[in-house]
């Protein structure tokens, strides 16, 4: 995994031996996995050390290391096969994650890999964020949320804000130009309890088109209103 060593120590993070044993394990057991379920599109190993792994730990760059270092609880809403909350909980063994995913065989997925890590104080849900978000368990409990999902940021809002308690945040990976998506949802994003975006580029070798983070703070309460029914934010989002 000397690929993902390298990247990991620019982004300052030293992984030990045994982390980086358990990103190779995860790796094959991912591969195992998707020649039989599709869990992913990126195959090759390289790939996944860069536009898995690595990817998912620029979070690090947008999130106090202190905080999270101190069991802080982390969300992945659509988690997939697992990113970004898998890697960050493999290089920050102390936070407290749930990755919520609504398609069974990924969660299966997630659930195996879990316990072949043998990873402590990690569950996994398999429901829609829609009806997760409405449970007092989830509902704004959660000092960061993440999402990789792939949708506009209005509706990425709405189905991750309502799981942010005041004063946490909101980190959704994105690509591309990003200022015109991130305009058009600062409408939604106010309504939703959240505050002005910021942004943070994210560029090293073998990852230089475009990505970035878009951070958002909750600085009040979503209103109990939202998210609305299941497909209703993707199909119909907040102005």
């Amino acid at each position: 995994m000397e690929i993902l060593r390298q990247i990991s120590r620019e982004l300052g993070i030293e992984l030990s031996a045994g982390q980086l044993a358990s990103f190779e394990l995860y790796r094959s057991e991912l591969t195992g996995w998707n020649s039989r379920f599709n869990l992913t599109a990126i195959e090759s190993p390289e790939d996944i050390e860069v536009k898995h792994f690595a990817d998912s730990l620029t979070l690090l760059q947008a999130l106090d290391r202190a905080v999270l270092e101190n069991a802080a609880s982390v969300i992945d809403i659509g988690s997939g096969a697992g990113f970004p909350g898998l890697p960050l909980k493999i290089a920050l063994p102390g936070i407290r994650l749930t990755l919520l995913e609504s398609t069974a065989k990924k969660s299966a997925f997630l659930q195996y890999i879990v316990s072949r890590l043998e990873l402590e104080n990690v569950s996994v849900e398999c429901a829609r964020a829609e009806t997760a978000a409405a449970s007092a368990v989830y509902r704004q409990n959660f000092d960061v949320v993440v999402s990789r999902a792939v949708a506009r940021l209005d509706t990425l809002a709405e189905l991750c804000l309502p799981f942010c308690r005041v004063g946490g945040l909101f980190i959704a990976h994105k690509k591309g130009a990003i200022a015109a998506e991130i305009a058009l949802s600062a409408g939604a994003v106010q309504a939703l309890g959240g505050g002005p975006a910021r942004v943070s580029a994210v560029s090293f070798p073998g990852l230089d088109d475009g990505r970035c983070l878009v951070v958002i703070p909750k600085i009040a309460p979503t209103p109990a209103k939202y998210p609305r029914r299941p497909g209703t934010p993707r199909k119909n989002p907040l102005k």
